[in-house]
C-alpha cells in the first residue's frame, strides 16, 4: 500500500493538548471536506449561483452546480481517482472552477487549485511537486493560452479542458464535458479529517511556489473562522479574487456555503462591471486586499447606492494606508482590517462594533482558538510596543509543505508557526504589522517572490546583481522594483528587455517588475549581504540613520 499524503508529505502534528482543546472546544470536527459541501449544497439547492464574464458567463442555481459537480465526481471515480489523489485546475472564476473543487472532493481527493494567471514555469512546477493525476483547465484567457502551456508541461494521467470563448477551434485534449457527463456519484466519499484535503501554492521567500497541505480540518476551522468573523447581517458578496488563490477560494467557494449565501463569481476586475452588478443583485463587491476597495470608490461610476452596499468591508492581504482608512470612514464605509497568510489564513481580525481607532489602524486581535506570540532577535518575547516575529498557532493552521524539508523549521518545536513578519502588540492585544522578514512582494493581494523573479534577471546577459523589493503603488498596494548592477562600461538592461525575457522565460506578468533602478553598488552588511530593507526605505521616500 502507497503511503498517505500525510505521510508522505511528513506533515507536522500540533502537541497532543492542543488538538484535545481544537476537538474539544469544537474547532475541529470528525467531518471531511466532501460529505460537509455535500450537505450544505443539499440545503441550498435552490439559491442563486451567477458568473459574470464577457465569454463564459452563467447563470443557475446552486443545485445546478451541485448536480455537476456530483457528476465531475462520478467522472475522477471512473478514473479510478479516490481518497489520496490529487486532483489540480487552473480555471478562471468560472462555473467549472466550482464544480471540480466540488467534484474532486467529493470522491476524498485532495483538491490543487491554480491561480488562472500562472504561467508555464509555475504550473509545471505545481503539477511535479503535487503528483496531480488529473488537470482541468481552461483553453484560453485574456492574454494566456493555456493549450500552448500543455505541450510544454509534465505528463499528467488525464487532462480535460473547458472551452472559455464560443467559437474556440477544437483542441485535442478531451473536454471537460466528457468529465461531467457521467453517472453522478451515489455519496460522498468521507476520508479521515486529519489527513490533506487542499494544497494551496504560495509564492514564497523561495525561487519556486511552496505547496501549503492544509487538512479537511484546518479548512474546516478556517471556513468556520473567516464565516463567523463576519456579521449576520453581512450582505453576500461578489468575489473577484481568484477562486485559484486562498482568499478566492474560501470566500467564493467555501464561506457562501457556511452562511447560506448565493454565489456571484466575476472572472475580470473591471470596476464599472463590479459596480453595476453590485447594484442590479445588491451585493458586496470590495472585500479583499485594498485595491479592489479602492479601485471601486475611485471610479466615477461610484455613487451613494454603491456606498450603501460598501457599508462594511473587510480588508486583508495588503497594507492598509491610514490616510486610505480614514477616507474611507469619511464616506461612511466601515473597515475591519486583518492578518493571515495561506499557511495560517485568519490570524487576527476585528468586527465591526469594535472601536474604530483599533479595526481601522490595526489588524485586529487573535481570532478564537488562535495564539500568538512575538520574538524579539534575541529570541526572548516582546512586550506591549516592541516589535517582534510573529508566531502563531490554531486550528486552522496548516499541516506542512509539499516540500517536507520546509516542514521542520516553519514551526517551533511546540508547535507555533513562524510567519516571517513582524509586528507589535499594545496593550489591548491588537496586533500592527510593521515589516516582512521575507522578500514577498504583495501586488494587489497576490504575492510575488522576489526570489523566483532575481534568478531569472540574473539570466539576462550583463546584469552581474539584482535585488528585487516592494515599491509602494497607490493601485496595488505594491509592486515589483528591480535594482540592478551591471560591471563598468556595460549598459543596463531596459524595463522593456527585462520584460520581454521575463515573458519567453513563462513568468506570470503579474509578477514582473514595473520599474527598474540602476546602482553602482549596493547598501551591504559586513558579511556582503544586499540590505533589502534599506532598498525599500529608499522607495518609501524614508531616511533611515
Amino acid at each position: 500500500m502507497s503511503p498517505s499524503p500525510h505521510d508522505r508529505w511528513k506533515l507536522h502534528e500540533p502537541p497532543a493538548d492542543v488538538a484535545e482543546h481544537y476537538r474539544r472546544d469544537g474547532f475541529w470536527v470528525d467531518e471531511s471536506l466532501g460529505p460537509m459541501i455535500d450537505r450544505f449544497l443539499s440545503g441550498m439547492s435552490g439559491e442563486a449561483f451567477r458568473v459574470r464574464s464577457q465569454t463564459h458567463p452563467f447563470t443557475g442555481t446552486l443545485g445546478d452546480v451541485h448536480s455537476r459537480a456530483r457528476r465531475v465526481a462520478g467522472g475522477l471515480a471512473a478514473l479510478g481517482v479516490g481518497p489520496g489523489d490529487t486532483v489540480a485546475f487552473q480555471l478562471p472564476n468560472w462555473m467549472e472552477a466550482a464544480a471540480v473543487f466540488w467534484g474532486a472532493a467529493t470522491v476524498g481527493a485532495v483538491v490543487v487549485p491554480i491561480v488562472h494567471f500562472y504561467g508555464r514555469k509555475e504550473v509545471e512546477y505545481i503539477l511535479r511537486t503535487s503528483g496531480a493525476r488529473v488537470l482541468v483547465t481552461a483553453d484560453r484567457f485574456g492574454h494566456q493560452d493555456f493549450l500552448a502551456n500543455l505541450e510544454k508541461l509534465p505528463s499528467v494521467e488525464h487532462v480535460f479542458v473547458v472551452t472559455g470563448e464560443p467559437g474556440a477551434p477544437a483542441d485535442p485534449h478531451r473536454p471537460f464535458s466528457e468529465l461531467a457527463a457521467a453517472d453522478p456519484i451515489s455519496e460522498p466519499v468521507a476520508v479521515d479529517p486529519a489527513e490533506p484535503a487542499l494544497v494551496a501554492y504560495t509564492s514564497g521567500t523561495t525561487a519556486d511556489p511552496k505547496g501549503v497541505v492544509h487538512t479537511h480540518r484546518s479548512i474546516h476551522a478556517e471556513t468556520y473562522q473567516l464565516s463567523e468573523l463576519r456579521g449576520s447581517g453581512d450582505l453576500p458578496m461578489l468575489v473577484g479574487a481568484p477562486v485559484g488563490h486562498a482568499i478566492g477560494m474560501l470566500s467564493g467557494l467555501l464561506i457562501p456555503l457556511h452562511r447560506g449565501h448565493r454565489i456571484n463569481l466575476i472572472d475580470q476586475w473591471d470596476p464599472p462591471a463590479v459596480l453595476a452588478a453590485m447594484a442590479e443583485d445588491g451585493l458586496n463587491g470590495g472585500s479583499g486586499s485594498t485595491f479592489f476597495l479602492q479601485s471601486l470608490v475611485d471610479h466615477p461610476d461610484c455613487g451613494p447606492e454603491h456606498l450603501a452596499l460598501l457599508e462594511k468591508v473587510g480588508l486583508g492581504g495588503s497594507p492598509v494606508p491610514a490616510a486610505f482608512a480614514d477616507r474611507m470612514a469619511a464616506l461612511g464605509v466601515s473597515i475591519v482590517r486583518s492578518f493571515g497568510c495561506t499557511e495560517h489564513p485568519s490570524i487576527t481580525g476585528s468586527r465591526h462594533e469594535e472601536p474604530a481607532p483599533k479595526r481601522m489602524y490595526t489588524d485586529g486581535h487573535p481570532l478564537a482558538g488562535v495564539e500568538v506570540r512575538l520574538v524579539r532577535e534575541d529570541g526572548r518575547e516582546a512586550g506591549p510596543g516592541e516589535p517582534g516575529e510573529i508566531l502563531s498557532r490554531g486550528p486552522d493552521l496548516f499541516g506542512g509543505y509539499t516540500d517536507a524539508s520546509l516542514t521542520e523549521s516553519a514551526f517551533t518545536a511546540d508547535g507555533f508557526f513562524r510567519t516571517g513578519d513582524v509586528g507589535v502588540l499594545d496593550a489591548d492585544g491588537y496586533l500592527t504589522i510593521t515589516d516582512r522578514t521575507s522578500d514577498v512582494i504583495i501586488r494587489g493581494g497576490e504575492n510575488i517572490s522576489a526570489a523566483e523573479v532575481e534568478e531569472q534577471l540574473l539570466r539576462i546577459e550583463g546584469v552581474a546583481e539584482v535585488a528585487v523589493v516592494a515599491a509602494p503603488d497607490e493601485r496595488m498596494g505594491e509592486h515589483a522594483c528591480a535594482f540592478v548592477r551591471t560591471p563598468p562600461g556595460t549598459d543596463p538592461p531596459t524595463l522593456d528587455g527585462i520584460r520581454t525575457h521575463l515573458a519567453a522565460a513563462g513568468m506570470a506578468r503579474q509578477k514582473w517588475p514595473e520599474e527598474v533602478r540602476t546602482v553602482d553598488d549596493f547598501p551591504r552588511t559586513p558579511s556582503g549581504k544586499i540590505k533589502k530593507f534599506v532598498l525599500r526605505a529608499q522607495l518609501r521616500g524614508e531616511v533611515l540613520h
